[in-house]
């Protein structure tokens, strides 16, 4: 007896069979039941997501002989023989192999006569953007007004490539890719349906490779039950597929968290008694760096039962980490094609996530040593021990106390155009800033005040990114707050443009009084363009010629 795979064996006969695609089949569902039917219909999306499935629903629907229904009875002859591709109605066609315009010509020339058996004679195109330009000109005309009794369904993995005038002559359907919770409930009903014994994390493993793509779950589930002997097993999942348990994953990121590279590299070398495909491997990691983000920064996991051991790595390291580990397996991950080692890059990916951290190194001092037994220790004496306190804001400049603090900067009204230059500050929020005179400064307040023709700037958004700047120069936080003017002089803008102003005018001098420019307008009775002459960013001067 011929075994047939479980992709052919479980290939949807009717709508509700179809796993994902509600919002197509909703759409097709009520205009077949409302016999609102369009000559041309185009499913695109990636490979084994039910494009052509749906085609061939939709072909027994229309030539059903209980009429047009949205249910096929699936016994008369006509939805038999399509199940069973013997339909001579439906004229199945791989433009893939039949791009040239002669094969679209020769299959467009019995357009004209009816159909044989059923009620419409159908064209299935599949792979429809591999026809040629000129077989899509052959194309366009039959398309656009085919015969009563014709349809057009065509599929395509690449709805890019298609010329607008045939998009335009379609109803277009995008078929998505299917979730990992989908692909995996139905392969645990194939499973109970098949009598194959199976474990939930191998299901999900295979649902996970499958990358949205039911067909090739269903490939991979028929490999794994061949390679598992009839049962389907983690281990022997992760070992057709190259990957490994989630436990040694978790197992890297407990090392990391503890930063300890002997750790590490045991269980590397573990990992490599498996010969693993270290690029499944970074997947993992990727993909337990984000699910930590998401705990930290949403509160909540996409799961639905409680992850302890996540939650615990999510309070145990920083955002910051997360993130730079996450970008440093990204980049590890696209660099592992270049050696020749892949364990080595492996390792190396590891080693970098403990060399580089977000932790900026500080200063603090041990006050358990400051007194022993000889009496108490100068300053210059104490121990000094790397700290690991986060900071998101960058080192500023800082004269050291003898009691170990920092002095912060003395603003002062004198200085206000130069303390601008120190700001990192760009865009609207440097526009404000040079717009404005600094009045006062109390504890943590700075009084500024602009002039009522540049209120425009004054918003909460251009004034919040200032007050960001302000404390981190600061080293504390420090509110802005800006008083309107009906004037105002004196301002780093009017200074700047000022000083533009004397430049220019400087530059036109020096021109107008060149002998050699003076020379070429005696000589060729020429005049100069005054208004052509720049300042270039060096502060020199430039003619346009």
């Amino acid at each position: 007896m011929s075994y047939t795979v479980l992709a052919r064996k479980w290939r949807p006969r009717v709508f509700k069979e179809l796993v994902g695609q509600m919002h197509v089949v909703k759409a097709l569902v009520n205009s077949l039941s409302a016999e609102r039917l369009h000559h041309a219909y185009l499913f695109a999306g990636t490979r084994g997501v039910g494009k052509t499935t749906l085609a061939r629903i939709l072909s027994k629907a229309l030539n059903c002989k209980e009429g047009v229904v949205a249910e096929p009875c699936g016994k008369c002859n006509a939805c038999i023989g399509i199940d069973e591709g013997r339909f001579v109605d439906l004229l199945e066609v791989d433009a893939a192999s039949r791009t040239k315009v002669d094969d679209t010509r020769e299959l467009l020339d019995n357009v004209q006569y009816r159909p044989t058996e059923g009620r419409f004679k159908i064209y299935l195109i599949d792979e429809v953007h591999m026809l040629s330009k000129h077989s899509f000109n052959a194309l366009l005309k039959t398309l656009e007004e085919p015969p009563p009794h014709i349809k057009f369904l065509l599929a395509t993995t690449d709805p890019q490539q298609l010329p607008a005038t045939v998009l335009s002559r379609c109803l277009q359907f995008n078929l998505k890719r299917l979730s990992v919770k989908e692909i995996f409930d139905q392969l645990k009903k194939i499973c109970t349906e098949e009598s194959v014994s199976s474990d939930a994390d191998a299901l999900f493993a295979v649902a996970k490779s499958a990358e949205g793509s039911m067909r090739d779950a269903l490939s991979l589930l028929d490999q794994a039950i061949a390679f598992g002997g009839g049962t389907v097993t983690l281990d022997s999942v992760s070992s057709m597929l190259g990957s490994i348990d989630v436990g040694h994953a978790r197992s890297l990121v407990s090392g990391l968290i503890e930063r300890d590279g002997s750790i590490l590299m045991n269980e590397v070398a573990r990992i490599d008694e498996q010969a693993p495909d270290y690029e499944l491997i970074l997947d993992d990691l990727m993909g337990l760096f984000q699910e930590l983000a998401v705990v930290q920064l949403v509160g909540t996991s996409h799961k639905d039962e409680v992850d302890e051991e996540l939650c615990s790595f999510a309070s145990r390291l920083s955002p910051e980490d997360v993130q730079l580990y996450y970008q440093i397996a990204l980049n590890g991950r696209r660099d592992l094609g270049y050696c020749r080692d892949f364990r080595s890059a492996f390792e190396m990916v590891l080693l970098r996530m403990l060399a580089f951290s977000p932790r900026i190194s500080g200063a603090s001092i041990d006050e358990s040593d400051a007194n022993n037994s000889s009496g108490k220790k100068s300053n210059s004496d104490r121990e000094i021990k790397p700290s690991t306190e986060l900071t998101n804001t960058k080192k500023q400049s800082t004269i050291a106390k003898p009691d170990g603090q920092a002095q912060t900067p003395k603003l002062q009204k004198e200085n206000w155009t130069n303390l601008l230059k120190k700001l990192d500050i760009r865009g609207a929020s440097r526009q404000l800033a040079e717009h404005c005179m600094l009045r006062k400064i109390t504890d943590n307040q700075i009084h500024l005040i602009l002039a009522s023709e540049n209120a425009h700037l004054n918003t909460d958004q251009i004034r919040s990114r200032l007050e960001a700047a302000f404390s981190q120069y600061q080293g504390k936080k420090v509110v802005v707050l800006i008083e309107i003017s009906k004037t105002l002089e004196g301002t780093p803008a009017q200074v700047r443009s000022a000083g533009e102003d004397e430049r220019m005018r400087s530059a036109r001098e020096d021109i107008e009084g060149d002998p050699k420019v003076q020379e070429v307008q005696k000589e060729f009775d020429a005049i100069l363009e005054v208004d052509s002459i720049q300042l270039n960013n060096d502060e020199s001067v430039e003619q346009r010629r």
